[in-house]
């Protein structure tokens, strides 16, 4: 009986182990509610999800009802700012996002990307991290009541430079929203020093050695022309902004607008990095640019003079 038992338990470690080694990029390995309080409208879970042969941990919420409607609802993938544990989403952060976006009939994920608290990994700001954020857009494949076919992406911060870097990789995405994002990885580090040599010099790959490479790549200035021209895109940015300048934004903004791309910049004056002042009129333009273009699937702007 002993040896029987025995067999039994490595059976079933070894199926465990076959389980996830068959597991494909996006599937859901871990589901676990979280706490929302009788009175929430919206259900809330820290999901556990396969990217490159990682564990990365994200966070869930739809409004309640939603897995028993028939209807498929629009999504937004939230890409999280900071690095490593500096940043990262907890269920206390996300739910407040979550009331928001859910109350708006959206489903809402957020990874927690590679070498964040509890995924596997190292993160390498905006290096091979940004699989995580490609494979976070496969999450919403395996939910019965989202609409792949309607899905927007918005990034605060860091989260912008990873939203850049994302959309010149998927086609999946019908628009973004860029708050305070990162596009200028050389301004960021002339006017912050500390983030080379507590941040980059740390994280990124190579970086005394590929420095000027690495830069590029992360510098959303630099390579304006691979974005896609049918993703629009929403620039928000608070004039008070000493973490990001928010000439990153203007660049942006002006770089896109040189090659008839469509984008929209709205700078809130005197606000901070994370909008603090006036953040209902962050999330109101946010909502107004998803609901146009991701959920009822808007008709991009002529972007040619016309007019009398």
């Amino acid at each position: 009986m002993r040896h029987a038992t025995r067999f039994l338990l490595l059976g079933a470690i070894a199926a465990v182990h076959a389980a996830a080694a068959w597991a494909a990029n996006g599937d859901i390995l871990e589901r676990t509610p979280i706490a929302t309080g009788a009175d929430a409208a919206f259900v809330a879970e820290r999901v556990v999800y396969e990217s490159e042969g990682l564990r990365i941990v994200g966070f869930l919420a739809y409004p309640k009802g939603s897995a028993e409607a028939a209807a498929r609802l629009p999504c937004v993938l939230w890409n999280r700012g900071g690095n490593r544990e500096f940043g990262a989403i907890t269920p206390v952060s996300f739910l407040g996002r979550a009331q928001r976006v859910t109350a708006w009939g959206y489903v809402l994920f957020a990874s927690n990307y590679r070498g964040s608290p509890g995924s596997e990994g190292q993160d390498e700001f905006g290096g091979s991290d940004v699989d995580d954020v490609h494979n976070a857009i496969r999450v919403f494949d395996n939910l019965a009541f989202a609409d792949r076919d309607r899905i927007g992406m918005w990034g605060h911060s860091r989260g912008g430079m990873m939203t850049y870097i994302a959309l010149t990789k998927t086609d999946r995405i019908r628009a973004a929203v860029i708050g305070a994002g990162s596009a200028d990885l050389e301004r960021w580090i002339s006017l912050r020093p500390e983030m080379d040599t507590e941040v980059a010099a740390q994280i990124v790959p190579n970086w005394k050695t590929e420095r000027a490479q690495a830069i590029a790549a992360r510098s959303a200035v630099r390579f304006v022309d691979r974005l896609p021209a049918n993703v629009p895109i929403l620039l928000v940015h608070g004039t008070a902004d000493w973490r990001v300048d928010p000439r990153d934004s203007m660049d942006m903004a002006r770089a896109l607008f040189a090659i008839r791309k469509p984008v929209s910049l709205l700078l809130i004056e005197g606000a901070d990095h994370t909008i603090t002042e006036r953040r209902d009129e962050y999330y109101q333009a946010a909502k107004v640019w998803m609901d146009r273009y991701v959920r009822d699937r808007g008709k991009l702007p002529d972007l040619t003079p016309h007019g009398t």
